[in-house]
């Protein structure tokens, strides 16, 4: 049994979505999202930043992970049977890691900094200029990703992988936080993957 401490709407949604592509057993355990109790000594014992998801394998309980692509890859290379990544060390799995790593690192970064400036200085005079900065950032990794799935319905080879759900994670705050539509590629990869059964088992409509 795999449990994921989540909060709806964040990376939590990586790790229950892949549990549910690889017909694994796992519980989602609510978090409470307000600031006390994720600063709290309980919580700082499961995640030392204070934030969420947290993953715990109950096969291994003295294992808990606190990054959700640490989780994703964790829960391919245990209980994935080769399914949901290329073989390792192929082009293909180079690809693969590329752009899960990109789903995180460059991508979701500047779309956490608008969640986490509007969060703590919703009032501040410079807020829009930062923000739009980070918008900038965004539209360049959106751009991007579009380019690559011009002739592709995912984006590893055309087929669909462990990195269509890191990175529908991100475009999933993309829509959100940037304010004009998302360019047409992009939007039906999103709507493709919010099609596929694993994801309206674990979610429906939303994360």
């Amino acid at each position: 049994m795999i449990e994921i401490y989540h909060v709806p709407g964040t990376r939590g949604v990586r790790p229950i979505w892949l549990c549910a592509e690889l017909g694994i057993d796992y519980r989602v355990i609510d978090v409470d999202f307000s600031a006390s109790y994720r600063s709290s000594p309980e919580w700082r014992r499961m995640n030392p930043v204070g934030k969420v998801p947290v993953m715990v394998d109950t096969e291994s309980p003295d294992l808990t992970i606190f990054e959700s692509g640490a989780m994703v890859q964790y829960l391919l290379d245990r209980y994935g049977n080769g399914q949901l990544q290329p073989q390792p060390g192929t082009p293909a799995h180079a690809l693969y890691l590329q752009w899960s790593w990109f789903a995180e690192a460059t991508f979701a970064r500047p779309l956490g900094e608008i969640v986490n400036h509007l969060r703590e200085f919703p009032d501040e005079q410079s807020s829009e200029a930062a923000i739009e900065e980070m918008r900038n950032r965004a539209r360049l990794c959106v751009t991007a990703v579009n380019d690559a799935l011009k002739d592709c319905d995912y984006i590893v080879n055309n087929t669909f992988s462990a990195a269509d759900i890191m990175l529908g994670y991100t475009i999933m705050l993309a829509v959100k936080f940037l304010p004009e539509p998302i360019p047409s590629a992009v939007l039906a990869y999103w709507e493709r993957l919010q099609q596929r059964p694993a994801y309206q088992s674990a979610f429906g409509n939303a994360g």
